[in-house]
């Protein structure tokens, strides 16, 4: 499943408001009631009701934490169907940020909010959150999917130093493949991993301007743009000497344990920051040890971005209890509580770099924070779930069928701008 995460914060009132325009104290919001709902479990479950427990000492509420699992989205679209929405919500797809909002159920934030967005965040991710130039939240937490994984071993063994281009990733993987070991190992069951692969090519080779064009099918895949990013990709993908067997067949979690577990079968293997979790659940491998990370290598010269999901807040009412929530989870308070115990990245430039608990985290967070504007979403998170969304279907399959085929770039390019017509209804 696709590691993304969206948490619903449904803010009830549990006694009468007392409202004022006093700021806010312990004493603002006593007598009611934030109840959370959302799909994290476990230690994500424990680390982000930490951060609501510091919302109650700060402001007095009450707030209770219920994991919805995957039915979170249908639970929230029921609520807004049946007149009873929540106050806020944090959702992974801009897409349906947009979609709410041109329903006329999201409230923009206030000014308040806003200025905090502004102050502690670069310009672009304020457009990430806004419909036709209302600003109706910001990422909460994110995740930097512009990362190459790597044994620090296999790379010794051939005195390899962290490629910057992808013509030396090319070279890199060739010497690699020259030891037995498969240069790459590619997650291409689960089709999402393919979409990342192709966005950060496309955002390096096109720039950030055509992406946004892509994003919204302002420009056809059949664009000179979108094959120059394809026949960059097949110079990796269509060398079956450098990628590892079976890739069509491996699921995510697979194509990190293929490269630290015992015995690897190759020695790198590219997704975002949540592959560190990956590695030290499921192998012996220490992160920032035996296995590290280098960003995503420069293509002709492209300069440094960084393709991020993330959550964005929103709010369906505007209230004072919702209001204060959203400035607070929109402060570097908020998010340096969850940054301090690990699994977090966050794009407020302003949260200290040693709120992070180690070396590799804090260099994926700087490398959002640097990255200011050249930071763009998950493409096919912008895109209509048909087709960037669906497994089996639209650009995922597409893209596996490139893996599997990737000299046939006209026939892909044809297939994925006829998927995308039919989604964007053109």
């Amino acid at each position: 499943m696709r590691k993304q995460w969206i948490v619903l914060v449904a803010v009830a009132f549990a006694g009468a408001c007392s409202g004022g325009a006093a700021e806010s104290s312990s004493e603002d919001l006593k007598g009611q009631t934030v109840e959370v709902v959302g799909p994290w479990t476990g230690d994500e479950q424990k680390n982000f009701e930490k951060v609501l427990e510091a919302f109650k000492t700060k402001t007095g509420a009450d707030v209770r934490y219920t994991p919805a699992g995957d039915e979170l989205p249908t639970v929230l679209q029921t609520r807004i169907s049946g007149g009873t929405p929540p106050n806020v919500a944090l959702i992974a797809q801009p897409g349906l940020v947009a979609q709410f909002a041109k329903a006329g159920a999201l409230k923009p934030v206030n000014a308040e909010v806003d200025k905090a967005v502004t102050e502690h965040n670069a310009a672009v991710w304020k457009k990430f959150a806004s419909v036709e130039g209302k600003l109706y939240g910001f990422t909460f937490k994110t995740a930097n999917k512009s990362a190459f994984w790597y044994s620090e071993k296999a790379f010794q063994q051939v005195g390899a130093a962290p490629p910057a281009t992808w013509d030396d990733l090319v070279k890199t993987s060739k010497a690699i493949a020259e030891t037995g070991l498969a240069a790459v190992s590619v997650g291409g069951a689960d089709g999402w991993t393919l979409t990342d692969w192709f966005e950060n090519v496309y955002l390096r080779t096109a720039g950030p301007d055509n992406y946004d064009k892509l994003a919204k099918h302002e420009i056809p895949w059949t664009d000179p743009t979108v094959r120059k990013a394809l026949e960059e990709l097949a110079k990796l993908w269509g060398d079956p000497t450098l990628v590892g067997g079976g890739a069509l067949q491996t699921e995510f979690p697979k194509s990190v344990i293929n490269v630290f577990g015992e015995p690897p079968s190759a020695a790198m293997v590219f997704e975002a920051d949540f592959v560190a979790s990956v590695i030290s659940t499921n192998t012996k491998a220490k992160v920032g040890q035996d296995a590290k990370f280098f960003p995503f290598p420069s293509v002709a010269g492209s300069k440094d971005a960084v393709v991020a999901g993330g959550d964005m807040a929103v709010q369906f009412k505007d209230d004072k209890a919702t209001t204060e929530l959203m400035k607070f989870l929109a402060s570097p308070e908020s998010g340096e509580i969850w940054a301090k115990l690990g699994g977090f990245l966050s794009p407020n430039k302003d949260i200290e770099e040693s709120a992070y608990p180690d070396d590799v985290t804090q260099d994926l967070a700087k490398r959002i924070v640097d990255a200011g504007d050249n930071v763009r979403f998950d493409m096919s998170d912008l895109a209509p779930a048909a087709f960037g969304g669906t497994k089996g279907a639209g650009e995922w399959k597409d893209l596996q069928d490139f893996l599997a085929d990737p000299k046939n770039v006209d026939g892909i390019m044809a297939r994925l701008e006829a998927n995308a017509a039919k989604a964007y209804g053109k």
